[in-house]
């Protein structure tokens, strides 16, 4: 089949990637200029397939009221006069009461584990170099946060998912570099997890998703979606922004593609293909379509009658050399009384966290980054370079009961990757598959039913 992918994050490029190995003919649209430009791109980098919890869950709503008092909040809302934000709110503290809770948490904990496992099989075939760190080690400040863990400690060992808890001796010897002067009671390590570049991946991804002939068509938007009443795929409204016919054609013409120029030639190649589509507005004609475009898909699904609460929800990242290559994390950590991310991305630390609903991403929030920099301090003090780190906000779409959706929209020829809230990239591997399989009639590798659109009925509550 003919399949148009929506986005080029790393769940669109994921997705693309996997249905080009079924043998699709695929076509990306990203309205950007390349790959992983939006929530993919600073995040923190943890794989953290036995670290991920749905948005909603019991206790969110206090802790997000205590917030509020708070310096240095884990949490935040920005108010606004925005009915929608309020709307969603009402639905989030719904669903985090809702009783469903310990069966959706099992469902993203077992589609972690298998995008866990597709990950390893892409990087074992692939041979990808994105800065892979292996270990996730959460950290736990007090004796009453050790006591908070033991019901996730026993969901995760009846899952049969490998962790271990840790006293302060044994988190010290896993991560030498944290500081010994900072409270610690305790951590749990997670093995099989570990922090990895996303948007590298995402690069190195789309090349391997090119050689099996996948086209990205990089400033282009798409305006609109259109099907018909029966399965005979959608057309797509294209508007393309950055490709006029100079920028296009000089860009073909200057680049050189022969002479044994390995990467000329791909470049060469790209540009020649982007010549191709020259006009202002277009129209293409696709035999499914499949929507992952982030928070950008709150602007597609009205004209298609489906309605969803779809948030952003912006989280930040600090991200630093460090002064040495000894100094810092050796893989991922999460201060779970933040819930603050710390990663090793090379020669580089990053920490990440500070979720806020509402505002916009240009903005951010001086005390947001104070909190990052303060987590820094306290875990690893003087270990970076800190007088001009890289400061980012990103947009994580999100739903009020926290899962993502992942299969058939009510319209034929149209499907959904979306919603991943801030697990995108632990989740984006089996996402992918998980449609793929779908799409193409074969029993994916388990039961889909949590993650599809059908559960507005009772999981999600409806607009």
């Amino acid at each position: 089949m003919r399949v148009g992918v929506i986005g080029a994050g790393i769940v669109g490029v994921t997705t693309a990637y996997e249905l080009a190995e079924d043998g699709h003919d695929v076509t990306v649209f990203e309205r950007h200029s390349s790959v992983a430009s939006e929530a993919s791109f600073a995040h923190a980098g943890v794989l953290g397939s036995g670290d991920v919890v749905p948005w909603a869950a019991p206790g969110l709503p206090g802790r997000l009221l205590r917030d509020l008092f708070s310096r240095h909040p884990a949490m935040r809302v920005r108010p606004s006069f925005d009915a929608m934000q309020w709307r969603w709110l009402w639905r989030w503290w719904s669903a985090c009461r809702a009783p469903n809770f310990p069966q959706r948490r099992i469902e993203l904990l077992r589609l972690a584990q298998y995008s866990r496992e597709r990950l390893r099989v892409l990087d074992e075939r692939l041979q990808l170099d994105f800065e892979r760190s292996q270990g996730l080690l959460l950290l736990l400040r007090e004796e009453r946060d050790v006591a908070a863990a033991q019901p996730r400690l026993a969901l995760l060992r009846e899952l049969g998912i490998s962790v271990r808890e840790l006293d302060v001796a044994a988190c010290h010897a896993t991560e030498p570099g944290l500081n010994r002067e900072q409270a610690l009671a305790g951590g749990i390590q997670l093995p099989q997890d570990g922090v990895g570049n996303c948007r590298q991946f995402a690069h190195l991804l789309r090349d391997a998703a090119e050689r099996l002939g996948v086209e990205f068509r990089f400033g282009t938007v798409v305006r609109a979606l259109e099907t018909g009443t029966r399965s005979d795929g959608a057309e797509l409204q294209l508007e393309h922004l950055a490709l006029t016919t100079g920028f296009a054609s000089s860009r073909a013409t200057a680049i050189p593609g022969g002479n044994g120029n390995k990467h000329g030639s791909a470049m060469a190649h790209r540009a020649r293909a982007a010549a191709r589509y020259l006009d202002p507005v277009s129209a293409e004609a696709f035999d499914a379509v499949v929507i992952a475009a982030g928070v950008d898909a709150a602007e597609l699904l009205p004209g298609l009658g489906i309605k969803l609460p779809l948030m952003p929800i912006h989280g930040y990242s600090l991200t630093a050399p460090l002064r040495s290559p000894e100094r810092g994390p050796k893989a991922a950590l999460v201060d779970e009384r933040y819930r603050i991310a710390m990663s090793r991305l090379g020669q580089r630390v990053r920490l990440a966290g500070c979720a806020e609903l509402g505002g916009s991403v240009q903005t951010q929030r001086r005390a947001a980054v104070e909190t990052l920099y303060r987590l820094l301090n306290d875990w690893f003090p003087g270990a970076a370079h800190i007088a001009r780190p890289q400061v980012w906000k990103g947009a994580r779409p999100t739903l009020p009961d926290g899962l993502p959706l992942i299969g058939p929209s009510p319209r034929p020829g149209v499907w959904l990757n979306l919603g991943h809230a801030d697990h995108g990239w632990t989740l984006a591997c089996g996402s992918a598959r998980l449609l793929a399989d779908q799409i193409a009639g074969r029993s994916p590798g388990f039961d889909p039913g949590s993650f599809a659109l059908a559960r507005a009925a009772s999981g999600l509550p409806p607009v």
